[in-house]
Parts: C-alpha cells; structure tokens; sequence
C-alpha cells in the first residue's frame, strides 16, 4: 500500500488529477500556481513531477496492444464500467491513490471522474470538463457508433455525480447543462496577464497562427486566403505535429505559395507570447468539422490578446460574441480561403492599430488570473483554504 506523506501543514489536501502530461499541460499549470500557495497539492497523472506540489503520482500512457484491444472489445459490447476499469493509466493510478485521503478533488476531463470517485466521494470533486466531448469527433461514424455511447455513460453515470463543474466557454457549459443537467461554470483557456505594449502594425500586416496541425482545422484554407490577399499580408505559422503526413502536405504547400507563407518550427510554451508579440494580427479561422470546433474558445484566443495582437477569427459563435465585445478584430464570413482572403484585406494598418489598442486595454479582464476564480470559489465550496474563501 501507498503511504501517503506525513502532513506538515494545516492546508487542506488537494488532488489534481490528469491524464495528461502535467509539466507541460498550461491549464493544469494555472491550476497548480492557483491553488498551490494555500492548499497540499498532489498531482496524478503523466510525466515528472510538476514544480509547486507536495507529492506527485506518475502514471504511465503507454497502454499493451493486447490491452487496447480488450478495453475496445468492452465498448463494443457496451462493458463501460469494465472498459473503464481495465485502462492502464487508471490501474496505476489506482494503486499509487490507494490510502490516501483528500479534501477536495480537481478532476481534469471526463476520463478522470470515475478514478476520482474511487479516491473520494462525489460532493469533495469539481470536474474541470476542458471540452465538449460528445462532440469530439462527432465527423466519424464509426467514433460516434463505438467510442459515443461510451463517453455518453460516463457523463451520465459518472460525471453527474460531481459535486461542481467547469468548462471552457458559454457554449459548451449550455450544452452540458441541456443534455446531462450539468450545470458547469466557465473557466476559460486565459493566458497569464503579460505586460506587453502593442506596436505600430506594418504594411504589409504580419499575420501569425499557432496551434497544432491537425486535419480538422483546415490549415490550409489560412494559408490560402492570406496568400491570395491582395494587401500583400504575409503568414508565419508555429505549429506541432511535424513528421505527419498533414504536416508534411502543409508544408509542401508552403513551398508552393511562396514567400509569403512559411511554415516555421514550434516555440517553447514560456517563448510564445513573446514570439507572438512581435507580429500584428493573430489568426484563428476553424472549421466546424465536429461539434467541439463548432463550439471552440481555445487557448489562442487568449494567447493573442496577450501578444497585443489584432483578430482575425472565423464565425465560431464563442470567439465571434467575445471578440465583439471588446472590439478585438474582424471575424471572416465563413471559412475558406476566398472568405479568409477578404477579412484579412479589410485589416487594414490603421484598424489593426486600434484593435491592438483595444487587445492592450482588454488583457487585464481577459486573463487567467480573472478567469480562474471560477476554480477558487468551486474548490473553496469544497474545502475552504487555510486562509479564508477566496
């Protein structure tokens, strides 16, 4: 049996848990610097030991074919609860948890909830639901015949059972609360507040995207409309995946739309504001392939009012409502590249100017130092801090 350590504080006991690589999960580290200070944070989940936390439980990811096969066969034959119980991670997790008591619970994501009522019961766990997973993949047949109903289960069995909840944008929390009475608040994917100034924009604007190169997104439809833009607005993009055959072809594309598009390696997380900074207008225009991009507020929205950058988005109805707002940029009619081309030529040194002026005054209220009290007042309903209610 796992001895759990020796309590040398009076903070309550905090259990974040993740399966996800933790030392390099941004919003597992915004929850870890939040709560570390007054609470005994223990982490569980993949890769070292994060800074900030009293005790760490590495699980592996790496699962046995024979593994894989098994837990897919349960799903097919609708054994969730086996299929659930079978999984490496949550069997290693499960043995390093045995015997150790918690004041709350942090529950990252769907696939940790059922682990998390293992350790404590439901009413000391807050579930943090990071995106619509009903919606994931919802594009596929064959994922919405075996891995939905799967998913569907444990929203209904099991993350229902959570005391509180949090998600990362209004339309996502509607949807849990319409289809599974969860009534989640919202906590959104906010970058730090950064002390960045905006700078003239250029003529040509410089335009920069970074994210991951996934098919979904349609990358290549950016790259298109900014290249096929008669301002002569040129794209830098910063995107991980390199190696794959999408990333191979984005970057053959590159190669053919010349100069104006490059498809460059990605930064360190702690060098992308920075980076970020030194152009004019960050772009985000992401297709609705599934019902999770249709409903999206991802991190980069965050990212480039950090950077002190202008906004071209697409008609994604979250991004759209908070980008109009605060008057942070255009948003495209649509999401292909002739669409993509028009709003970045309506994006013109003098506008841009002013939304960069408008993301500068904005960086405040849209940073995760405001957005995460969401976290602190749920934790704190659970298990009040040593130092009072946040």
């Amino acid at each position: 049996m796992t001895q759990q350590p020796m309590r040398s504080d009076a903070r309550p006991r905090l259990l974040i848990l993740s399966f996800s690589r933790i030392s390099t999960d941004a919003r597992l580290l915004k929850q870890i610097a939040l709560f570390a200070p007054e609470y005994a944070v223990t982490t569980c989940g993949y890769g070292p030991r994060p800074e900030g936390v009293v005790d760490h439980i590495e699980v592996s990811p790496d699962e046995p074919r024979a593994v894989v096969l098994a837990r897919a066969a349960c799903i097919r034959l609708r054994l969730f609860g086996v299929a659930y119980a079978v999984t490496p991670a949550v069997r290693q997790a499960k043995r390093g948890l045995r015997g150790r008591d918690f004041d709350a619970v942090l529950a990252n994501d769907l696939d940790t909830v059922g682990l998390a009522l293992t350790v404590v019961p439901g009413d000391r766990i807050h579930l943090d639901l990071h995106e619509y997973w009903p919606g994931r993949e919802d594009q596929n047949p064959a994922w919405v015949r075996i891995r939905l109903p799967y998913y569907l289960w444990q929203l209904r069995r099991r993350a229902v059972r959570a005391r509180s909840a949090t998600t990362v944008s209004s339309t996502i929390a509607r949807r849990y609360a319409e289809e599974f009475g969860i009534d989640a608040g919202v906590v959104t994917n906010a970058s730090p507040l950064r002390a960045f100034e905006p700078h003239p924009t250029a003529d040509p604007p410089r335009i920069v995207h970074s994210g991951a190169s996934l098919v979904s997104r349609r990358v290549e439809n950016i790259m298109r409309g900014v290249a096929s833009a008669q301002n002569g607005a040129t794209l830098d993009l910063y995107l991980v995946g390199a190696g794959t055959p999408y990333y191979e072809s984005l970057q053959r594309l590159a190669d053919e739309l010349g100069d104006r598009v490059r498809l460059l390696p990605p930064v360190a997380h702690d060098e992308l504001l920075a980076t970020l900074n030194q152009y004019d207008i960050g772009i985000h225009v992401l297709p609705p392939t599934n019902t999770n991009n249709a409903l999206a507020l991802p991190n980069k929205f965050f990212d480039y009012v950090q950077a002190r950058l202008a906004m071209l988005i697409g008609p994604t109805a979250s991004m759209a409502d908070l980008l109009a707002e605060h008057d942070l940029g255009v948003v495209s009619e649509g999401f292909e590249p002739e669409q993509i081309a028009r709003a970045v030529e309506a994006l013109d040194p003098a506008s841009a100017d002013r939304y960069r002026a408008n993301a500068h005054a904005a960086a405040d209220a849209l940073s995760s130092e405001q957005q995460n009290v969401g976290w602190a007042r749920a934790i704190a309903r659970i298990a009040p801090p040593a130092k009072g209610t946040p």
